[in-house]
């Protein structure tokens, strides 16, 4: 399974929370070269946000879109830059960073959307070429379920849009393969 993040969007750029947002158009030519080795049997899932569905569109794959890849909710924090936030209400900030259960903002918390996800991870057939587009938190999810990692230690992967992760199945769970690979290109003729 390959897990792939989004093109990158204005607010990666900004350092803020998630939002349901646009890729940049640049991002996009950039996602439309790489080479990740899917083939005409590969299933595509994208989380269901603009920049998700686009990234796999740029590579010419009809994606189904799966609200389990979505990232956390951040509620009246959801675009807003991290530093903003984090100036504006310091122990509300403090408390999400702390608690991943957490959800100050009113949306959903870090340790809910990771359960959704690796309740989408295990359901996926075993044996079948995946990729999924979504933003870093689902990756870092399904990392830190592979890795049995604490919600917390989950948050200390870098991962730069456009990077791919892949996990394999075997008979006794899963298994990382690589993290934030930056996958090869076509050569623009």
């Amino acid at each position: 399974m390959l897990l792939v993040r989004h093109a990158g969007t204005p607010g990666m750029r900004r350092a803020c929370f998630p939002a349901r947002e646009h890729a940049d158009p640049a991002s996009l030519i950039r996602a439309a070269a790489l080479m990740l080795g899917t083939g005409p049997r590969t299933k595509a899932f994208a989380a269901p946000v603009p920049a998700a569905m686009a990234t796999a569109e740029a590579l010419g794959l009809v994606p189904t879109v799966t609200a389990e890849l979505a990232d956390a909710d951040y509620g009246r924090w959801s675009g807003l830059p991290y530093g903003e936030v984090a100036a504006a209400d310091p122990e509300s900030f403090a408390a999400w960073l702390g608690d991943p259960h957490a959800a100050p903002h009113g949306g959903e918390s870090r340790a809910a959307m990771s359960a959704r996800v690796v309740r989408w991870l295990e359901s996926t057939p075993r044996g079948q070429d995946v990729v999924a587009f979504c933003d870093a938190g689902p990756i870092r999810a399904v990392l830190g379920h592979v890795l049995g990692l604490t919600d917390g230690a989950r948050a200390l992967f870098d991962l730069v849009p456009l990077s791919v992760t892949k996990v394999t199945a075997t008979r006794d769970g899963w298994r990382v393969a690589y993290v934030n690979r930056v996958a090869p290109t076509r050569r623009a003729s």
